[in-house]
């Protein structure tokens, strides 16, 4: 979403890393060209003129102005100062502890995702060992309950409906279906209108009244430009949300929604969503989206994606691979991790860099060639996965045909896999050297997460 804002920014700085000492006019050029692209960027334009001013005003002083590196401090302020206009620090979901249920209300208006994302925050919260609840009280807009229950149906999540018909009622009876089935969260999914509307409003107040909830999220879709602060101010009047979920993050709208909703209401942003899947809500850290805004990527969401799917399976997946060979079954699951962890994509998107790279090239982010590779292996029998060196000739025109691919591409897959078979030799070696025991096994551990969050040993895409 923030791509084009993001080259802007760059280019910005681009040209003050030329220069050995900055002047007033470098810095008042530099502030023009940075308005002109959150402007662009659709951000609210007294947001753009509160941030200019305080990132010019920091820029001018002597310690800027003297330095022997100027454009790197020019670029910590913005960095700080577009970390503090998103929000400074992480806002945690607060849950009542000497409360069960606990209550979480969602607002928003209609078409902002505001289902979809209560079944990605119960997943999220089941994720973390809740028993959560999702409360149908939007009965206004058709077949929104079926929708609901369809959502809830495919992560596990019990749906409470009511009669149907008086929202607030349906509230209050999901308060009681949670005490009943000693459910812990109730997420309370309420209706959305095409605009703000008195009727709307009315129902969400008399919902908040009913069920008392400990947290009321108002869900903003992220591809809503400058009119995002007409609605948020009018929510937090009415019923004065704690935070804000931000939907459709991974659109390809301007983003300035997303950048203008903290510094007008007040309120922070707690939740992102990346994607459609039920695990693409993330828990939102404002540094590391203003560093991959401003093109510094996102190493820390590498690290904790791999940690994710690092687990005592992998462990003995490495041992047994030591033991018994890299197979075609073991490529698969590396790229069965690679999805888990958002693709490639969503991988390349977090390497500092990466994204403009990406914008130029991007077939190299292309997860079809995972699939490409999935639809070869698959066309391979048992024994030719365990043992990928029997693949003869005639073999390999099988699986081509099988396959729907290249002679060429499936012998450039098995070239892979051997290459990849010669490295868990070497890796063999460097375990027999460390004699087993728990250094070893740390040597496992961080092999096999290297695997997960690089696509392959030693950080290597293998494909």
């Amino acid at each position: 979403m923030f791509n084009s804002l993001s080259d802007r920014l760059q280019d910005t700085f681009e040209k003050l890393r030329g220069k050995g000492r900055l002047t007033e006019d470098d810095i008042n050029v530099a502030m023009r060209e940075i308005r002109m692209a959150l402007l662009e960027a659709d951000v609210n334009y007294r947001v753009v003129k509160s941030f200019v001013a305080r990132c010019k005003e920091k820029c001018l002083t002597a310690e800027v102005m003297e330095s022997l590196t100027p454009a790197q401090n020019v670029v910590r302020i913005v960095l700080d100062e577009l970390t503090v206009l998103l929000g400074s620090t992480d806002s945690k979901l607060t849950l009542a502890q000497n409360r069960t249920p606990n209550v979480i209300m969602l607002v928003g208006l209609q078409g902002s995702g505001k289902t979809t994302a209560a079944a990605k925050l119960a997943y999220l919260l089941k994720s973390q060992g809740h028993s959560p609840l999702l409360a149908a009280c939007d009965t206004h807009r058709p077949a929104a309950a079926d929708q609901l229950a369809t959502l809830g149906g495919e992560i596990g999540v019990s749906v409470f409906r009511g009669d149907g018909k008086d929202a607030v009622a349906v509230a209050s009876g999901a308060i009681q279906e949670a005490v009943d089935h000693l459910n812990d969260i109730v997420i309370v999914d309420t209706a959305g209108r095409l605009q703000i509307d008195e009727e709307m409003m009315e129902e969400a107040v008399a919902i908040k009244r009913a069920v008392r909830p400990d947290q009321i999220l108002m869900v903003v879709d992220a591809m809503t430009g400058q009119d995002i602060v007409n609605v948020v101010t009018e929510f937090a009047d009415r019923v004065d949300f704690d935070g804000v979920i931000m939907s459709k993050l991974d659109g390809d709208a301007r983003g300035g929604g997303a950048l203008s909703v903290r510094e007008v209401t007040g309120k922070p942003i707690k939740f992102v969503s990346m994607g459609e899947k039920p695990d693409s809500l993330e828990v939102f850290h404002p540094d590391r989206m203003a560093k991959r805004i401003l093109g510094m990527g996102d190493v820390v969401g590498i690290i904790e994606q791999a940690q994710k799917i690092a687990d005592e399976q992998q462990v003995a997946d490495a041992e047994r691979m030591l033991r018994e060979g890299f197979t075609m079954d073991d490529l698969l699951k590396q790229m069965q991790q690679i999805r888990k962890m958002g693709g490639l994509a969503k991988i390349m998107g977090m390497i500092p860099g990466m994204e403009r790279a990406m914008a130029q090239m991007p077939q190299a982010a292309d997860d079809s060639q995972m699939t490409r590779i999935e639809a070869i292996i698959h066309s391979m029998t048992r024994e030719e996965r365990l043992r990928p060196k029997i693949i003869n000739g005639q073999r390999r025109k099988r699986i081509a045909a099988g396959s729907g691919r290249t002679v060429q591409e499936v012998n450039q897959l098995i070239k892979q896999w051997d290459e990849m078979n010669k490295m868990m030799s070497k890796m063999k070696a460097m375990a027999a050297q460390a004699g087993g025991g728990k250094k070893a096994r740390r040597q496992m551990q961080q092999m096999m997460r290297n695997m997960g969050g690089a696509g392959g040993p030693g950080g290597r895409l293998p494909f």
